[in-house]
């Protein structure tokens, strides 16, 4: 079965949790989610990435990006920006951009950083930017998803966001997990829907 790319970089674990609650929405539609993460990226030019990780979640290929008939995106907040480990990869990303592997299919955006107001939804802004360049259709949270009203934490129309803390080891929300669950849903519903037209 074709499959819900969940791709996501986590350094504390936050949002990691975000990425495993959107593959078991992506999983209560219907759809396959292949879990996937990036690569930290060093300023030591001697360091080389070991080419598997030791523990978690394996490093994406650009296949499995090529050949996803969705994508959910997830990035720690980096001074209001995605993170330079997920930046990095987006910007190898070129031949996929080329051929148009990437059109027409749906995407969605998740973040968590360690204060409110510590700008998550410019990170959900500023992932969606070369989503865009990839031509695909990004989905949001409606605020039909009642948990957007009421949340304290996390949660916004751009894609789901967690409240860490300064710590990063604060647990999901019940909102959190919910909006998450349920973006996730969405993503795959819509991925399905668009897979007979696409000819995937």
């Amino acid at each position: 079965m074709s499959h819900v790319l969940v791709l996501y970089y986590s350094h504390h674990g936050s949002t990691k949790n975000l990425a495993y609650k959107i593959a078991q929405g992506v999983e209560m539609a219907g759809a396959s989610a292949l879990l996937r993460t990036v690569p930290t990226v060093s300023d030591n030019v001697q360091q080389k990435q070991a080419a598997v990780p030791q523990s978690g979640d394996p490093y994406v290929s650009l296949q499995e990006l090529k050949d996803c008939i969705g994508l959910a995106l997830g990035s720690p907040t980096r001074f209001g920006n995605m993170s330079a480990a997920m930046k990095y990869f987006l910007d190898g990303t070129v031949n996929e951009w080329i051929s148009g592997s990437l059109v027409g299919k749906p995407a969605c955006v998740f973040t968590s950083t360690s204060s409110m107001h510590g700008g998550q939804e410019s990170t959900l802004l500023s992932m969606m930017l070369p989503l865009l360049h990839h031509g695909m259709l990004l989905t949001g949270l409606p605020y039909s998803q009642a948990e957007l009203h009421d949340t304290q934490t996390g949660g916004t129309p751009y894609g789901v966001s967690h409240l860490a803390g300064s710590n990063g080891n604060t647990n999901l929300s019940t909102h959190e997990s919910t909006l998450s669950i349920a973006q996730g849903k969405r993503l795959a519903e819509i991925a399905l829907k668009l897979l007979p037209a696409s000819g995937n």
